[in-house]
């Protein structure tokens, strides 16, 4: 059965070339637009991208690192290469850590049912999740970001007129007309880039608030649903990333994605590493049908989603 390009996925990587190549085997056949950091070793970059099949595309090598504008940065340039090359309906966006949950033709499927309509879990600041101050403090003051340390300049500064600002994850799945608002909003607000390059963690600001803000993108209140498609593996500890997957996650990660009745799947998690979690993710191919040289496979009901707003 083919399955036409109902999704192209930007990839945003910087190590393990081993699973990095997995993942593009399992994204299969859905275009993938790969960055590579630009600080990533020549070695590791050659691993990582040698002998490609056709779909996947090289995006140009930004210097990204934690914090950093340049995250989004390279986020952006995903989008202008997957909306000039491809006619895809959506637009998602990974890490090089992450993996499915499901194989193309239920990505396939959940998508054609939301045509127009992103996924993504963008939360009007102040979001409690966020700590102290709900993340406004993030917006108000300029920050840097060195050797994975906050530096704020404690005086507070003047917001830009007519943005809602919102805070989400960086992993996301926009419908194409959501990614052409932020790349259009790069392209002619030269302030707002500005104002995001001294915003702390502009990855989880930048383009939740371009999507909120309705001068920057009309309708989409009414266009997205406000849950994630990724299962992220939190353990209730306190660390400033999720952590590393192993096969002793093997039951709740399948639990959660196989529950009957449940409105949104999660159609992918992170974090994976070749050393850490080969035995979880040859469970996962097992279970959902990847990597075996057809898009159907084992299929959980994907269920019907209608578009929700959180208040």
């Amino acid at each position: 059965m083919a399955i036409s390009p109902a999704v192209a996925c930007v990839v945003l990587a910087h190590e393990d070339p081993v699973h990095v190549r997995r993942l593009i085997e399992a994204l299969d056949p859905f275009p993938v637009f790969l960055h590579c950091d630009a600080r990533t070793p020549d070695e590791v970059f050659a691993a990582m991208t040698a002998g490609l099949p056709d779909r996947v595309r090289l995006l140009p090598r930004i210097r990204t690192g934690w914090a950093k504008w340049e995250n989004v940065a390279a986020e952006v340039e995903g989008y202008r290469a997957a909306l000039a090359g491809t006619d895809a309906t959506h637009v998602a966006v990974l890490t090089g850590s992450d993996y499915p949950l499901g194989n193309a033709a239920e990505v396939a499927e959940l998508l054609d049912r939301h045509q127009g309509v992103s996924f993504i879990g963008a939360h009007p600041l102040p979001y409690a999740e966020w700590g102290r101050g709900g993340g406004k403090p993030r917006i108000r003051y300029p920050h840097w970001a060195w050797r994975k340390h906050m530096v704020r300049v404690p005086i507070p500064r003047r917001l830009p007129e007519g943005v809602v600002f919102a805070g989400g994850s960086q992993l996301k799945v926009l419908a194409r007309r959501h990614a052409e608002a932020v790349v259009r909003t790069v392209d002619t607000r030269p302030d707002l880039v500005r104002f995001w390059r001294r915003t702390w963690i502009a990855d989880e600001t930048f383009v939740p608030s371009v999507l909120r803000s309705p001068a920057l993108t009309p309708g989409f209140e009414h266009e997205h649903v406000a849950e994630s498609l990724w299962w992220i593996g939190w353990d209730g500890s306190a660390r400033k990333s999720p952590p590393w997957l192993t096969i002793a996650d093997a039951g709740r990660l399948l639990e959660r994605r196989t529950l009957p009745g449940v409105d949104v799947p999660q159609l992918f998690a992170r974090k994976f590493s070749t050393e850490r979690s080969a035995d979880l993710l040859d469970l996962v191919d097992a279970a959902f049908g990847l990597r075996a040289g057809s898009a159907l496979g084992a299929r959980p009901d994907v269920g019907t989603v209608d578009p929700v707003v959180t208040p």
